[in-house]
C-alpha cells in the first residue's frame, strides 16, 4: 500500500509543481495555477496515506520516489530521454528509499 501511496504522490506533487513551471516558465495561462494547487494538495493527503509510525521517515523514503518518478516524467510528459546518469542517479535514490523503508530497527 505504501508504494501504491508514494506512486500516486509523486505523480500529484509532479503535475502540480509541473503546472506552475508551465505558467511561469512556459508562459501557459494563470488558470493553471488552480489545478497544481489542487495537486498538491492531494499531493500532501496521499503522503499521509503512507504506513509510517514517523512523517520525517516516510517523507524521506518518499524522497527516492519522488527522483525516479521525476526522471519518468522528464521522458514521458515531457518527451526527453534520460541519460545514463538520470538513470543511474534514480537508481542510487530508490536504493535509499528501500534501505530506509526496509531497514531493521531495534
Amino acid at each position: 500500500m505504501s508504494l501504491l501511496a508514494y506512486a500516486a504522490a509523486a505523480l500529484a506533487e509532479i503535475a502540480g509543481c509541473f503546472a506552475f513551471w508551465a505558467w511561469l516558465r512556459l508562459g501557459w495561462s494563470s488558470f493553471w495555477v488552480l489545478p497544481g494547487l489542487a495537486s498538491l494538495a492531494a499531493f500532501a493527503v496521499l503522503l499521509t496515506l503512507v504506513d509510517s509510525p514517523a512523517a520525517g521517515r516516510a517523507f524521506a523514503a518518499y524522497g527516492g520516489v519522488y527522483v525516479a518518478a521525476s526522471v519518468l516524467w522528464l521522458w514521458l510528459a515531457e518527451g526527453q530521454r534520460p541519460d545514463r546518469w538520470d538513470l543511474a542517479g534514480s537508481v542510487v535514490c530508490l536504493i535509499g528509499t528501500a534501505l530506509i523503508l526496509l531497514g531493521r530497527r531495534g
